[in-house]
């Protein structure tokens, strides 16, 4: 579950979302395929570039990837090389299998659905396994949409869908650059925003379900970072009584979201 010491910067519609075959490759290689893939629309997860490419085009396609809010990575040639044995050009950008929603639109929808809003919000989770366990329990017990940080967390890709059980192509989904931002912006909407982490004083099982509201959950070794902590209202932490110091990201965040939104209303 992890503390609240980590000091980073913080940096459609549902329908849309489907499944892409297990036997495509997901990876468009070259200039050409991968310009030709944004022209299209297509859905990125992220793209690689290689680390001493800085001429004008490499400007000018980090522009319109900073716009869209896809990931970029640079790296050395050798770690492209390992990749594919053709002739990347210095880039390769792996396809999504799910469309993004905007996270205005997510808060949006959720409140034009009649259901109680109810966000999780991931700050920094980079295991794989752990962001697909985590959307399928919010998938489970009726959460409105999935937050993620677009860097230095885990991927959505075929490996995470098959983790969630396929809710990560039910659960919209918002990509962002900057969680503590993200939960300033859903604090504006009333949302009410818990952090969880084991050094949290209030008890999970003392609050009661909020109206509108968004469970943070932080990276697996450090926690929410300080910036995102600061924004929510409630810090909350799981009571234990054995000896090991806290619980798996994915084991607290499937409690706490039992506990606030999965149990029958009385």
């Amino acid at each position: 579950m992890g503390g609240h010491g980590r000091q980073l910067a913080p940096g459609k519609s549902e329908e849309k979302m489907r499944p892409r075959s297990k036997k495509q490759d997901d990876r468009i290689i070259g200039w050409h395929p991968v310009l030709e893939a944004l022209e299209e629309g297509l859905e990125l997860a992220r793209v690689l570039i290689q680390r001493d490419n800085r001429d004008d085009r490499n400007r000018r396609l980090m522009s319109t990837l900073r716009a869209r809010r896809i990931p970029v990575q640079r790296v050395p040639r050798e770690r492209l090389d390992r990749i594919t044995k053709k002739n990347h050009q210095g880039i390769i950008a792996f396809t999504s299998p799910i469309a993004f929603t905007p996270l205005e639109e997510l808060v949006q929808q959720g409140f034009e659905s009649g259901k109680r809003v109810f966000l999780v919000v991931l700050d920094g989770v980079t295991d794989v396994g752990n962001l697909g366990a985590i959307a399928r329990s919010a998938e489970c017990f009726g959460a409105t949409g999935l937050v993620l940080q677009d860097h230095h967390a885990a991927p959505v890709n075929e490996d995470a869908v098959k983790t969630s059980s396929g809710a990560l192509l039910r659960l919209p989904v918002a990509r962002v650059p900057d969680v503590s931002k993200a939960l300033r912006y859903l604090g504006t909407c009333g949302l009410k925003r818990v952090g969880m982490s084991e050094k949290a004083e209030r008890d999970l099982l003392d609050c009661s379900t909020p109206d509108a509201g968004c469970l943070v959950l932080g990276d697996e070794e450090r926690g929410i970072s300080m910036e995102s902590w600061a924004q929510c209202d409630l810090h909350v932490g799981i009571p234990m009584h054995g000896r090991t110091g806290s619980l798996n990201v994915s084991v607290a965040g499937g409690i706490a979201l039992h506990h606030l939104i999965g149990r029958p209303s009385n």
